[in-house]
């Protein structure tokens, strides 16, 4: 079995020692490499092979530095990445769901570590659960004020499918079509369907459903 290969992001280098040899127990888990300043962990990422980033939101008394360094990161290398903090903070739980961080862990829980990192891995984590949920409810309040028929169209035009196909498909004529078209278009406020897929995925919101195989057999 590959273990999950961890870089772990603190600024006290004792507390790197001590849980390097506590996750290097676990047969699943090894951290392969530390940096305790942000510049440095980011310099890591650029050439280390690396599964899930443990780190620390403050980092050399500055605060939220962490999650600068996270955001960094992310940008560079698609790990996974659990903030770790000595103190609950609201707000540095939002700004790191924001950097791309997809668990929030206090460092007195480190016995939760082994099983926070595994659910990262595996796409498991609380903040990703919790971003899938935000994405379908941001996408259903976009898609509120369609009716169903004209929905049923933005998912079509979503998944690729073309007029030509979408008339096909649900068996519409092609000015019944346009008019629902443009009665969708009208109310997300945008002038062409292009506009209205970007407008409703700029969120994060959720993916194609799965129907363009089907839309490359109508071709």
């Amino acid at each position: 079995m590959t273990p999950i290969r961890v870089l772990m992001v603190e600024d006290d280098p004792d507390w790197i020692k001590a849980v390097t040899a506590y996750l290097n127990r676990e047969s699943d888990l090894l951290v392969v490499g530390s940096a305790t300043a942000a510049d440095e962990a980011v310099r890591l990422a650029k050439t280390l092979a690396f599964d899930v980033v443990l780190m620390d939101i403050q980092l050399s008394d500055k605060e939220y530095e962490g999650i600068y360094a996270a955001m960094e990161i992310h940008a560079i290398h698609p790990a996974k990445i659990v903030m770790l903090t000595s103190v609950r903070d609201e707000r540095a739980m939002t700004q790191s769901f924001t950097a791309g961080a997809i668990d929030y862990l206090e460092k007195s829980r480190f016995h939760e570590l082994p099983q926070a990192i595994r659910k990262a891995h595996h796409h498991a984590a609380p903040m990703e659960a919790l971003l899938k949920e935000f994405s379908r409810l941001k996408r259903e309040e976009q898609l509120k004020d369609l009716t169903s028929a004209e929905r049923e169209v933005f998912e079509l035009i979503e998944d690729g499918y073309t007029q030509p196909q979408i008339e096909k498909k649900l068996f519409k004529a092609e000015s019944t079509l346009k008019n629902q078209i443009n009665k969708m278009l009208k109310k997300l406020g945008v002038k062409s369907s292009k506009e209205a897929v970007e407008l409703v995925r700029k969120n994060g919101l959720v993916p194609k459903r799965g129907m363009e195989e089907e839309a490359k057999r109508d071709h």
